[in-house]
C-alpha cells in the first residue's frame, strides 16, 4: 500500500482531495469492490449534500490525519456552523475498504429514560441459513409469556440490526423500549450491511427484505416465550414499505406497524429529496445532483427499462433489476390486500417520506378499515425524533432517541390486540 506523509494512504489522500470538488464520481473508482456495491456515486453525494446542508455548507475539507496504531483515517470537513469527520481506511490493494460520516464527536449511544434494563433479557440468534444467513438480536421480557412479538424492519441502506446512524440507533430505541413493555423483539442485520460482497447483480428489494423477514417469524414461532399467533412487523421507511409484501407471503402474520413508510415511487422521491437538500444547501454541485437524478428516474419510468441498462443510467446506484422490482410493487394496493390490522404512524416534520406525498396513499388505499389506525405526530421527524420547526439534515446529526409517546403507543396496540 503506497502511503504519503504522516502514514496516510494515498487512496485516502486522493478521496479527500476529491471529495473538495464534489467529484463523487471519481470518488468511488477508489472504493474496493464490497464498498462499491455499498454505496454509489449518488448514494455518496445524496450522503454528503445532506450533511453539509444541514450545517450551512461545506467551507473546508482539511487533510486526512491517520489514527494512531490504526488503518483508519480521518478526514475532517469544516462547515459554516459545525462539521463533521469522514472516517475510511485502505486495504493492502490500495482500494478504500470502508466509509461512514462521523457526525457525533465521539457521542456514544444510552438508553433513553423509557427503557428498563430489568425487565428484559437478551440473546444473540441467527437469521435465515446459507451464506446469506445474518447475526440478530432477541430481547425477551423477563417472565414466562407468552409475549406479543415484532420482528423489526430497516430503513433503506446497508443498515446493521439497531439501524446505526453515529449516535442514534432507532431500532434498538424501539427494541428496548418494547421489550421493557412486555414485547418480544427480534431484530437483525440486513444483509446489505452483513453480506454486501455476496450479492447478486440482479439483487432486489424483495430479495432484500423478504427471505430474512419469513426467517425471523419462523424463529419467532419456534420460541416458547412467543405467542405463534401474535407476531408482528414493525417497519421503519423502507422496511415499512416491504412489510406489506412480507405479510402477504406469510397470512399469519398477526399485524403490521408502519412507522413513516413510503408509497410514492422510490425514483420519484429521490428527485424530491434531491431538490428539497439542493435548496438547503445550493450550489453547482447541488444543481448536477438534482439533474443526474432526474436524469435517472426519467430512465426507471421508461416502460422500455430492461434488466440489462447500465447501473450508471439508474439512481442511487441500484440495478435495473432492483428497479424493475420496485416498480412492479404497489405497497399501498399490497396492503389493501391483507386482512391483518395496521398501525401507521407518521412524522409531520419528515422531508423524507412525507404526509403529502405519501401518506395519503395509504389512507386512500386502507379507507373505511376499522382495524387500521392513521395518526400523525406533528413534532416529530423522520427517525421519530421529537423537534421544532422544518426538519433539515442536521437534526439525524444529533444524539436523540424515538420519542416516548411512539413508543408507548406501539406497546399497548400491540399487547392490546388479541387475535380472533
Amino acid at each position: 500500500m503506497r502511503m504519503v506523509e504522516g502514514g496516510v494512504p494515498e487512496a485516502a489522500r486522493r478521496f479527500a482531495a476529491l471529495l473538495r470538488t464534489e467529484r463523487f464520481e471519481e470518488s468511488v473508482e477508489l472504493f474496493a469492490p464490497p464498498l462499491r456495491a455499498a454505496v454509489s456515486a449518488e448514494q455518496l453525494r445524496l450522503a454528503w449534500a445532506a450533511e453539509v446542508a444541514g450545517r450551512g455548507g461545506c467551507a473546508a475539507v482539511e487533510e486526512p490525519v491517520a489514527e494512531a496504531d490504526s488503518v483508519r483515517v480521518r478526514i475532517p470537513v469544516v462547515c459554516a456552523d459545525g462539521g463533521f469527520t469522514v472516517v475510511t481506511s485502505a486495504g493492502d490493494d490500495g482500494l478504500l475498504q470502508g466509509l461512514r460520516f462521523d457526525t457525533q464527536g465521539g457521542a456514544t449511544w444510552e438508553p433513553p429514560g423509557y427503557v428498563d434494563e430489568d425487565r428484559f433479557t437478551e440473546c444473540d440468534v441467527v437469521v435465515g441459513t446459507g451464506p446469506l444467513a445474518v447475526p440478530g438480536t432477541l430481547s425477551l421480557p423477563v417472565g414466562d409469556g407468552p409475549w406479543p412479538a415484532v420482528v423489526l424492519l430497516g430503513g433503506g441502506g446497508a443498515f446493521d440490526r439497531d439501524e446505526s446512524s453515529g449516535a442514534n440507533k432507532p431500532l434498538k430505541d424501539l427494541a428496548w423500549g418494547l421489550a421493557s413493555r412486555q414485547v418480544a423483539v427480534l431484530r437483525f442485520d440486513k444483509v446489505t450491511f452483513a453480506h454486501p460482497d455476496r450479492l447478486r447483480p440482479d439483487f432486489t428489494m424483495a430479495d432484500e427484505y423478504v427471505p430474512h423477514a419469513l426467517a425471523a417469524v419462523r424463529l419467532l414461532r419456534q420460541r416458547p416465550e412467543v405467542a405463534p399467533d401474535r407476531i408482528h412487523l414493525l417497519g421503519h421507511s423502507m422496511g415499512g414499505k416491504a412489510a406489506p409484501r412480507i405479510a402477504a407471503a406469510d397470512p399469519s402474520i398477526a399485524g403490521l406497524v408502519l412507522l413513516a413508510a413510503d408509497t410514492q415511487p422510490m425514483h420519484e422521491a429521490a428527485v424530491r429529496v434531491a431538490r428539497h437538500l439542493a435548496a438547503s444547501a445550493p450550489g453547482p454541485g447541488a444543481d448536477a445532483m438534482v439533474s443526474a437524478l432526474v436524469r435517472q428516474a426519467a430512465v426507471v419510468a421508461d416502460p422500455g427499462l430492461t434488466p440489462d441498462a447500465a447501473p450508471e443510467s439508474l439512481p442511487l446506484g441500484f440495478s435495473a433489476s432492483y428497479w424493475l422490482d420496485l416498480r412492479a410493487y404497489d405497497p399501498a394496493a399490497t396492503a389493501a390486500g391483507l386482512e391483518c390490522p395496521m398501525l401507521i404512524l407518521q412524522g409531520g416534520r419528515d422531508y423524507q417520506v412525507t404526509v403529502a406525498d405519501d401518506l395519503g396513499g395509504w389512507r386512500r388505499a386502507l379507507a373505511g378499515r376499522p382495524e387500521v389506525s392513521i395518526r400523525v405526530h406533528e413534532h416529530l421527524d423522520h427517525l421519530f425524533f421529537a423537534g421544532s420547526g422544518p426538519s433539515t439534515p442536521a437534526d439525524y446529526a444529533r444524539p436523540g432517541h424515538v420519542d416516548p409517546v411512539v413508543v408507548d403507543e406501539i406497546a399497548s396496540w400491540l399487547t392490546r390486540y388479541e387475535t380472533p
